[in-house]
C-alpha cells in the first residue's frame, strides 16, 4: 500500500514539471515513477497525476522496447539558437587567417589543388600561434587544418626532368610493336637492373610478422663496409606469358651482365616457351647497361643474334622515362614486397625471395646466381661497330633498330 504522503509528492513533482514536458515525456515521466514505486506503483501515480493507467502502462511498454542505454535519436534543444560557449574561432576571428599563413609558406605542390598540405607538425603550429596571441590547443589546429583541407601527404614521384618531344610518339611505337610481334606469337620482354643490394643484416624497408617482441635484428647503419658482398638483379619479364627470369650478379652490372641473363633466360624459359620463334623484341630502358649508346650492349646483342639466330629488335624509352618499362611494376615491385622487413643476409636469400614471388595474376619467376666477373672499361671500336648488322627504324633508329645474325 502506497502512502497519501508519497502520492502527495508525486502529485508536487508532475505540476512542477508538466509543463516542461511534451505527451510523450508526460507518459514516460510517469511510467519511471510508477517503477519506481513497485506493486500499486501505476495506480498511485495515476491517482497523483490524473494520468490514465493505460497511458502509464503503455509508458512503461516504450521503456521495455527500447534498447538500454539508447538516447532518442533527436534530443529537443533547449538552449536558446546562439547560446552556450563560443567557438574559438568565433572569439578570436584572426585565428584562421594566422593558421593559414604560417602553413602557407611550407605548402608544397599545384597551388591549383583543392587539397593542400603541411610540414609542419600541430604542436610546432600550436607553440608559433601562441607566440602571435592566439592560444591554441595542437589537437585543435589539427581540427583546424582538417577543415581547411590540409592533410599530411608524402612527396610524390612526379619530376622527369625535360621530356623529349617525341616521348608519346615513342610510347605509341613501342606499343604498337609489342602487338605486332605478339600477334605474330614472336617473344617480347622487358628488361632492366633492379636497385643493388648490401648484402648483410642490413635494415630493408617494410614490416613483416615475428614472434611478439622479438623483432629482427640489424645493423644500426647501412654502411657497405659492413656488406658481406653485393647483389645485383638484373631481370627479364615475358610480356606475353607474365614470367620472368632474374640473374643476381655479384660483380658489375655490364652489358655484357645483361645480355648473359638475356641468354640464359632463352635458353631456360624462351626458347622452350616459343621453340619456333625467330624473332625477339626488347624493350628497355635508354640509359645505363642496356642504354641506347651503349655500344658494348649492342655488340652482345649480336654475339646473342648470331648464336640463336634470332633477329633481335629493341626499342628504348625515352630519356627520363624508365618507371614506364613494364618490369618495373608488373615483377620488380613484387619482388621488393616479397622480401620486405626481411635482411638480405646471403646471395642465396635473395635468390630464394626472388624466385618465391609469385602474384594473384600468374606471376612466375625463376632466379639464379651468376658469380661470372664482368670487368668495366671494355671498349668498342668504329670499326667493330661498324660490323654489326644493325637496321635503324624510320622512326628515331637510334632507340629502334634490328641486330639481324651475321
Amino acid at each position: 500500500m502506497i502512502s497519501k504522503e508519497t502520492i502527495n509528492v508525486i502529485r508536487v513533482k508532475y505540476d512542477t514539471l508538466k509543463v516542461e514536458l511534451d505527451e510523450r515525456g508526460r507518459r514516460m515521466w510517469a511510467a519511471a515513477e510508477a517503477k519506481s514505486l513497485g506493486y500499486g506503483g501505476v495506480a498511485a501515480v495515476s491517482k497523483a497525476t490524473a494520468i490514465a493507467e493505460s497511458t502509464i502502462r503503455i509508458g512503461r511498454s516504450e521503456m521495455k522496447a527500447r534498447p538500454a542505454g539508447k538516447r532518442r535519436e533527436k534530443i529537443r534543444k533547449i538552449r536558446k539558437a546562439g547560446g552556450g560557449r563560443k567557438s574559438l574561432v568565433e572569439k578570436d576571428t584572426e585565428l584562421i587567417r594566422m593558421l593559414d599563413s604560417l602553413v602557407d609558406p611550407s605548402s608544397r605542390g599545384d597551388p591549383m589543388s583543392p587539397l593542400r598540405w603541411t610540414c609542419k607538425s600541430t604542436r610546432k603550429l600550436a607553440q608559433e600561434l601562441a607566440l602571435r596571441g592566439h592560444a591554441i590547443s595542437h589537437a585543435m589546429v589539427g581540427q583546424l587544418l582538417r577543415g581547411l583541407d590540409y592533410s599530411l601527404q608524402s612527396a610524390r614521384k612526379r619530376m622527369e626532368g625535360t621530356s623529349h618531344p617525341d616521348r608519346d610518339a615513342q610510347f605509341t611505337f613501342i606499343n604498337s610493336r609489342v602487338i605486332e610481334f605478339q600477334k605474330r606469337d614472336q617473344p617480347v620482354i622487358s628488361v632492366d637492373t633492379k636497385k643493388k643490394e648490401l648484402i648483410g643484416r642490413f635494415s630493408n624497408g617494410g614490416r613483416e610478422y615475428q614472434p611478439k617482441g622479438i623483432p629482427e635484428e640489424v645493423e644500426t647503419y647501412d654502411f657497405p663496409s659492413l656488406a658481406n658482398g653485393k647483389g645485383i638483379p638484373y631481370g627479364v619479364y615475358d610480356m606475353t606469358k607474365n614470367q620472368g627470369w632474374v640473374s643476381v650478379g655479384t660483380d658489375h652490372d655490364t652489358a655484357q651482365f645483361a645480355v648473359h641473363t638475356i641468354r640464359e633466360w632463352w635458353s631456360q624459359m624462351g626458347k622452350p616457351t616459343y621453340p619456333d620463334a625467330k624473332e625477339l623484341l626488347v624493350t628497355a630502358d635508354g640509359g645505363g647497361s642496356n642504354g641506347s649508346r651503349n655500344r658494348l650492349w649492342k655488340m652482345e646483342l649480336q654475339r646473342f643474334a648470331n648464336k640463336t639466330q634470332l633477329a633481335v629488335a629493341v626499342c628504348h624509352f625515352p630519356p627520363g622515362t624508365s618507371k614506364w618499362n613494364k618490369i618495373e611494376h608488373r615483377m620488380f615491385s613484387h619482388i621488393t614486397k616479397n622480401w620486405r622487413g626481411r635482411p638480405l643476409t646471403s646471395h642465396e636469400v635473395i635468390v630464394n625471395l626472388i624466385a618465391n614471388t609469385t602474384t594473384d595474376t600468374g606471376l612466375k619467376i625463376q632466379a639464379t646466381l651468376d658469380s661470372k666477373e664482368y670487368p668495366t672499361g671494355i671498349k668498342i671500336s668504329d670499326k667493330e661497330i661498324k660490323a654489326i648488322n644493325l637496321n635503324k627504324n624510320d622512326f628515331h633508329g637510334e632507340w629502334n633498330y634490328t641486330i639481324q645474325p651475321l
